[in-house]
């Protein structure tokens, strides 16, 4: 989903594993390797510029709230849009308001009216469940 929905420490914590995955596409670490949600990124025909391109878009974000992201972390790229299923958005949508009700309840309060959560501008949506490398803990 986009950014705009997250609350400060969730952003946050979105922008250093997105770097991490940034990592760990170009071969510069090996921790973080097996993390489920890089599949989104592998499965495209260009992995780096896809993440270069989901970190433009948490850049953006943390750069309309007045955060100082550094935008030396990424390249300019362009992709093609990544496909996410309607219950992998779904899956993730109800986690982040399960969060946000402990974490930042007039957040949560706010985005609880949400009908149809915007998505992050590099992604798509789809028909289908939640993807099978989802790590589902419901």
């Amino acid at each position: 989903m986009h950014p705009k929905y997250l609350d400060a420490q969730g952003l946050v914590a979105l922008w250093r594993e997105a770097l991490l995955a940034r990592h760990v596409l170009y071969g510069r670490t090996v921790g973080y390797r097996h993390h489920p949600q890089l599949e989104r990124f592998r499965a495209c025909s260009a992995p780096r510029a896809a993440i270069n391109l989901y970190l433009a878009g948490v850049h953006a974000e943390a750069t309309d709230r007045g955060y100082s992201f550094d935008r030396s972390k990424f390249t300019s790229t362009s992709s093609a849009k990544i496909a996410v299923t309607e219950g992998q958005l779904e899956y993730e949508w109800d986690w982040l308001m399960s969060k946000l009700r402990r974490r930042n309840p007039a957040l949560h309060r706010l985005h609880r009216k949400v009908v149809e959560p915007q998505l992050h501008p590099l992604f798509r949506v789809r028909p289908g469940p939640v993807e099978g490398w989802e790590k589902v803990l419901r």
